[in-house]
């Protein structure tokens, strides 16, 4: 054993460069893959612009990151082509401008786009922690895509920094997987906790009335999610099967709320593809065996989180049509995030026994002056999650249960959860497209 300890480390050390050392074994022409979220590793990435006049036509892939995204500058379009698989705001300016790619793709099938050659990777850079006596890093507090990347990347550039989290699961890499390791010490970039108003506690509570004692989660981050968790103090034996995993989770976790006892896949497990939100978070989740990192291919596979009981899915919107149609990767007909994981969940609640899958929104964007339930959407407006996959529309002002509903009931079951300042005009406009017909009567006036 001590010879094979000896061995790793002795390989270990002949792997260490600088960023602009590594950097310098990418060919041109190869599509590179940067870690996701928290994970990205900004020295190698800075590194690859500032030292790469070597590259020519290379792609570069990633979800979204919270890091810098120099690559996309204008002028190095003869260098670098980025692909986004989910719309980051690093990003989206160049997007905008045609400068850079999105592909629309649900999480859960990236993994075997990567392993199948389709959007093959030939190089992935990444951020590890620390190897352990036996040679393994961790991916730390992100495994999602970046686990089949690694698989199959001819190519492994890692930064190897002390302060990412140690996680367990599907998190570990030998370091003889690795080509080249460049030694970090700094913070990973943390997701601050936005302050809730009245309108989201509002929404928090709505949906926390379909949320049962001994309900699988699956949240996301933000304000509305955050509403969410913050609502469900009185629930007891929560579980978590989700996509990403935040503050508000760890902080029911310690209140005793969430004990994953009653999950029926993976019981006592959280099970995440990443994390994303404070020091603390990350601190946490360090050796924690409560965690249980996941690729995509496992957290987001509709089959996969329909063996939860009572999985409860929460996702959010820009806005959502009279009919139940949901817009949430475009905003005013420009491209703004993605699909990411909200077709993979809504459709594996639905058919979790007790499942529910829910769509949150405020009712209105700019200071109330627009609607978001509309009566239709605007050109180049894209549907994420299609009317027959969506149950449940909760904002501020109420539920819309639209499974099993006919057009007729659904725009009036979403015309009543509306702002009071806009049913007139959705009721108005429902008429004239014969969605509604005789005179039914909407309130005009509630109280989130």
């Amino acid at each position: 054993m001590q010879q094979t300890i000896t061995d790793w480390r002795s390989r270990f050390g002949d792997k260490i460069k600088t960023a602009e050392e590594a950097i310098r074994a990418i060919p041109p022409g190869r599509r590179i893959l940067v870690g996701s979220g928290a994970a990205e590793p900004t020295d190698l990435v800075n590194a690859m612009v500032q030292s790469g006049d070597h590259l020519a036509g290379n792609e570069i892939v990633h979800l979204m990151t919270e890091g810098p995204a120099p690559y996309v500058r204008p002028g190095l379009e003869r260098r670098f082509r980025h692909t986004a698989f989910f719309i980051g705001q690093n990003v989206r300016e160049a997007i905008h401008e045609g400068r850079a790619d999105f592909m629309p793709v649900f999480l859960s099938e990236i993994p075997s786009l990567i392993l199948s050659g389709r959007v093959g990777i030939d190089v992935a850079l990444i951020q590890v922690s620390p190897p352990d006596a036996h040679g393994f890093v961790s991916l730390g507090v992100s495994v999602d895509i970046v686990r089949a990347a690694v698989d199959s990347a001819a190519l492994v550039l890692a930064e190897v920094n002390p302060r990412m989290p140690r996680t367990h699961g599907d998190s570990f890499l030998h370091v003889d997987r690795i080509t080249h390791l460049v030694p970090v010490d700094r913070e990973l970039p943390e997701r601050a906790i936005e302050p809730l108003d009245d309108v989201d506690r509002a929404i928090g509570r709505n949906v926390a009335t379909l949320v049962p004692d001994g309900a699988t989660l699956q949240t996301g981050i933000g304000k509305i999610p955050n509403a969410v968790l913050a609502a469900l103090g009185g629930r007891s034996d929560l579980g978590v099967h989700t996509e990403m995993l935040s503050d508000g989770v760890m902080d029911l976790v310690q209140r005793g709320v969430i004990t994953n006892r009653r999950k029926t896949l993976l019981p006592g497990k959280l099970v995440t593809s990443f994390l994303l939100g404070s020091r603390a978070l990350y601190a946490w989740a360090h050796e924690n065996p409560v965690i249980e990192m996941r690729g995509s291919a496992f957290t987001n596979d509709p089959l996969t989180i329909a063996r939860n009981d009572r999985m409860i899915a929460i996702n959010a919107a820009l806005a959502v049509d009279l009919t139940g149609q949901v817009a949430a990767d475009t905003l005013m007909g420009r491209f703004f995030s993605g699909i990411g994981g909200q077709v993979d969940f809504i459709r594996g609640a639905a058919r979790s026994a007790g499942g529910k899958p829910i769509i949150a929104l405020r009712s209105t964007a700019k200071d109330g002056t627009i609607s978001r339930i509309q009566p239709a959407f605007e050109q180049g407006a894209g549907i994420v999650t299609s009317r027959g996959d969506v149950h449940y529309v909760v904002t501020e002002h109420g539920v819309a249960d639209l499974w099993g509903r006919n057009i007729r009931q659904r725009a009036l079951a979403l015309i009543e959860i509306a702002h009071p300042d806009h049913r007139a005009d959705l009721l108005a406009a429902a008429k004239q497209r014969r969605y509604v017909f005789g005179d039914p009567v909407v309130s005009r006036a509630d109280s989130p």
